[in-house]
């Protein structure tokens, strides 16, 4: 296996890579409250775990990749009543929403979502054992996490007991400290409940995850990800009732994606979607606004343009959104496809039909004496480089961009063109120069497969927005032709309006979107 490094947030430094029984890795990451449509920002950890998935996988390992689904929550009880509807109809709707939104931007690796609401049983028997064990205590139905029990609690933040804050309300006076925590909390005559050793009632947020985690993956698993916002006070709790409960740590390796910010004010989301209102933080894209649907987005600069945008920085730096910042990510996935557009003219193969290496130690540059192998065999030791780093996709996009110019350079200094012998050496090396291309962006999760026009929703629309395209192309050139120069501008300022390019080439005509 090759030495991976992992920065791991409980020890504050990079790790070499030791799971717990190799080669299997088991991976939990935090998922969403499903009260809502998915905004971009629920979808940074998803795009950044399913890259480290791949990865993982490329290097050997076998991975088992959990994400849950929080189904009952406050939030969705405020959103039943607000729409008059119950709790199970919401998270249904919003789950779809969610998975829909997964699905455009190729996260498709997780293996096991599990729903809370199908955990119950397992998080009262979770919830009595800390009982039984004297981590936690029960008052007038609620049960609470005793802090001062865990001579650990707080390793992970930094924080002090001193300086907790707990919930606020109600319970706040039931508790023996302010940062003692919700385990099982009373329902009221109103609310969504199941019957428990307490009364009837529901779960608090943090036991939900350490019940479903230790379902699926065990006491002790490899990886627990999450946005850097939840290492207080979620994982901090998890931690804390996990440990206590097992007596063995819940995660060898606590893994935090940064924050994404709306332009350079507040981050998308707001701080917290438990710990304050919609529209609290300055700048946050709020769903109150409208801007919470990311399908709108998606529509505009398609999934991969998305996921593009959120891997070309390292997972744990900050992610500024903005539209200009999708537009540029769109500008420069361009690149790449115009390299597709030419490859196919030249060697007469779709880039997308290229049969690449799925595995790390199955790459083979079998021309060594060719010097674009070189060139190749260093992009390659690059990406790996930066990917055992701590998973720097953004380090391993740029040598995406190196290897792309790279390839262009050989077509242009070999002067290849659609009339070039395909069995010709220089063919075959670009061939097999642009199988290492499409094996190192698989593991991105890019150029998987073909996006309609370069953005698009599907085959049958991609061909007929490509024929009608083609007609303009021909009515453009009949006119020019006929030295109706007026129509010939005219047809090229409509399209550029309508966010599509034409490209005269010598070869004739082609187009693409604009970005």
């Amino acid at each position: 296996m090759p030495e991976i490094r992992v920065y791991n947030t409980l020890s504050k430094s990079k790790e070499i890579f030791q799971p717990i029984e190799p080669p299997k890795v088991g991976i939990y990451l935090c998922g969403p409250t499903v009260y809502a449509e998915s905004h971009i920002g629920h979808m940074v950890g998803p795009v950044i775990f399913d890259t480290i998935k791949r990865y993982l996988r490329y290097s050997g390992y076998e991975v088992t990749w959990v994400v849950n689904i929080t189904d009952v929550d406050d939030k969705l009880i405020a959103k039943s009543r607000e729409r008059k509807i119950p709790v199970s109809q919401i998270a249904t709707e919003m789950t779809a929403d969610y998975l829909a939104n997964l699905r455009e931007l190729g996260v498709n690796q997780i293996d096991y979502m599990p729903r809370a609401t199908d955990h119950i049983q397992e998080i009262i028997s979770f919830i009595r054992q800390l009982e039984e064990k004297g981590f936690a205590y029960a008052v007038e139905g609620d049960v609470f996490f005793d802090v001062s029990k865990d001579p650990k609690y707080g390793q992970l933040s930094n924080r002090s007991v001193d300086a907790q804050q707990g919930e606020g309300g109600e319970a706040a006076a039931k508790k023996r400290s302010a940062g003692d925590f919700a385990l099982w909390k009373q329902a009221k005559s109103d609310e969504i409940a199941w019957p428990s050793p307490w009364g009837e009632g529901r779960p608090g947020w943090h036991i939900e995850c350490s019940a479903m985690s230790h379902s699926i993956l065990g006491q002790t698993f490899d990886i627990h990800g999450g946005g850097l916002d939840l290492m207080f006070p979620h994982h901090e709790n998890e931690l804390a009732q996990s440990g206590c409960c097992h007596n063995n740590p819940m995660a060898t390796y606590w893994m935090h994606n940064g924050l994404m910010r709306a332009g350079e004010k507040g981050k998308v989301g707001g701080k917290s979607d438990r710990e304050a209102g919609d529209d609290s933080a300055a700048g946050k894209i709020s769903r109150s606004k409208g801007d919470g649907g990311l399908s709108s987005v998606i529509r505009r600069h398609t999934g991969e343009r998305i996921r593009f945008f959120l891997l070309r920085s390292h997972y744990r730096s900050t992610i500024v959104y903005n539209e200009e910042g999708l537009l540029e990510a769109g500008t420069s996935l361009e690149s790449f496809y115009r390299f597709f557009d030419r490859f196919l003219e030249i060697t007469g193969t779709d880039f997308y039909d290229l049969i690449a290496p799925q595995h790390r130690e199955d790459t083979k540059l079998e021309s060594p004496s060719h010097t674009l192998s070189a060139s190749v065999q260093e992009a390659l030791n690059q990406f790996h480089a930066a990917m055992d780093d701590d998973f720097n996709s953004g380090s391993a996009i740029g040598v995406l961009f190196d290897l792309l110019r790279v390839l262009n350079r050989h077509i242009d200094q070999q002067s290849l063109s659609s009339s070039s012998p395909r069995e010709h050496e220089d063919i075959q090396a670009l061939v097999l120069a642009a199988t290492t291309l499409r094996q190192l962006s698989n593991v991105l999760g890019l150029f998987v497969k073909p996006v309609m026009g370069n953005g698009g929703d599907n085959e049958a629309d991609s061909q007929l927005l490509d024929d009608v395209m083609h007609l303009l192309i021909d009515l453009r050139k009949d006119a020019r032709a006929n030295q109706d120069y007026a129509t010939a501008d005219t047809i090229r300022n409509r399209l550029t309006e309508l966010g599509l390019a034409l490209l005269d080439k010598k070869e004739g005509t082609t187009w693409e979107r604009a970005s």
